[in-house]
């Protein structure tokens, strides 16, 4: 799939009325197509949107927005004016807008008073005509605080610990869209500071920090994790940023430089915390080279926080109050929890903003031991069990107490 770069720019002036959906609705009905495109990302970008769906259908085309992780129908778009709208976005990411059987991937910049957007293309030929997903990448999202991810006060304290270390790593694990990115970067945050040189390789960058050396693999050029990852540790950093751990080469280099004087972060994906130790094996590295390499693993997830403007205290359901007291060793009778309502404010949907809910351990004597016999996921979940470690289904119930968000949402993002 050949990705066409060109630098183009949408300049937008964003409206007040355009934050509330059925606003946005209204407006795009008594538009002109031609003027279709700026509203909607003058709409998406207010309403904290990551990506604008176009889902072609038999008679009409399906507008989607996702917002806090979750994918919001906006209205269907007359069928009449959707070409007008795939050409005009098509021109401005570069893309050809002659091909309509091989998909196209492309970008362009969106321009606004507190930084650029990027806005990454993807156009895909359908059954009924080419669907358009638009990534809205916006800087503001991920200049972040450790003390703005939601760790439990106890876990900020002990990454921070973590993160004074000179050597060693810390790996972030989760699905696509858990926030490892954003995390990354508030470690990169933390630890920048004059006297420290940083280096990240990153598929793609972000944002770019001040400060601080940035590359972006170009598999396309033979420019991959593993082989960047070796030049990088010729230019003489304190620290390391890998975005992600993709293969067993780079897996080695990481566990490598973590051991050599370098501190290094990265990612990789497994369901929780305790998976990380066996994938790694399973990736080839050496079990007595694991422990001694990794300083902290954490997990986790995003969860949709519940609208401060319109949620409502409940009493907790039998069957909620059980799940309570199971998951965190409680014996209350009675517990007060929130649910959503819904406003102007959240859109309706009882939901504004996210926040994390993680889980994570320190590699400790105990758990040396056991990594060294190259143990299954249970042995591990069983030891981190015994020492305490709170889960991150623990943590979503906490904040469930706190009133951050719901059981609705914790179920949706980690099942019962």
């Amino acid at each position: 799939m050949a990705i066409i770069q060109k630098e183009e720019k949408l300049e937008l002036k964003f409206e007040k009325e355009l934050e509330n959906l059925s606003n946005l609705k209204n407006r795009i009905l008594k538009t002109a197509t031609t003027e279709t495109v700026e509203l909607l990302f003058g709409g998406a970008i207010s309403n904290g949107a990551s990506d604008i769906h176009f889902e072609p259908e038999e008679k009409s085309i399906r507008l989607r927005f996702r917002i806090d992780g979750a994918l919001e129908d906006i209205m269907d778009l007359n069928k009449a004016g959707y070409p007008a709208i795939l050409n005009r976005i098509k021109l401005m990411a570069g893309l050809k807008i002659n091909i309509h059987d091989s998909p196209q991937d492309g970008r362009f910049t969106v321009k606004k008073e507190s930084g650029d957007i990027e806005a990454r293309i993807s156009v895909l030929p359908g059954a009924y005509d080419e669907s358009i997903v638009i990534r809205l990448l916006d800087p503001q999202t991920l200049r972040k605080n450790l003390e703005e991810l939601g760790m439990r006060d106890e876990l900020l304290e002990e990454v921070k610990k973590q993160l004074k270390k000179t050597t060693g790593s810390i790996l972030t694990t989760g699905p696509t869209g858990s926030g490892k990115t954003t995390t990354l970067y508030a470690f990169v945050n933390f630890v920048n500071k004059p006297g420290i040189k940083i280096v990240t390789i990153e598929d793609p960058i972000e944002y770019l920090i001040k400060g601080i050396s940035q590359t972006q693999v170009e598999p396309d050029k033979g420019y991959s994790f593993a082989n960047g990852l070796r030049s990088i540790v010729r230019q003489d950093p304190d620290v390391i940023l890998v975005g992600e751990i993709r293969d067993s080469e780079t897996t080695e280099i990481v566990m490598h430089a973590a051991l050599t004087g370098h501190l290094v972060f990265s990612t990789l994906h497994t369901n929780d915390a305790a998976g990380t130790i066996p994938r790694l094996i399973d990736m080839g590295t050496k079990s007595q080279v694991i422990a001694p390499a990794i300083n902290l693993i954490m997990a986790q997830r995003l969860v949709r926080k519940l609208c401060q403007e319109c949620k409502k205290k409940i009493r907790a359901s039998p069957e909620e109050t059980k799940k309570i007291n199971d998951a965190l060793g409680r014996g209350s009778n009675e517990i007060e929890i929130f649910k959503k309502e819904g406003c102007e404010k959240c859109n309706f949907t009882g939901y504004k903003g996210r926040i994390g809910v993680f889980e994570a351990f320190t590699v400790d004597d105990e758990l040396e031991k056991l990594i060294l016999k190259s143990p299954a996921v249970s042995e591990i979940r069983d030891l981190l069990r015994r020492r305490g470690m709170i889960t991150m289904l623990q943590d979503s119930y906490l904040k469930i107490l706190d009133g951050i968000t719901d059981f609705e949402e914790a179920k949706r993002i980690l099942g019962e």
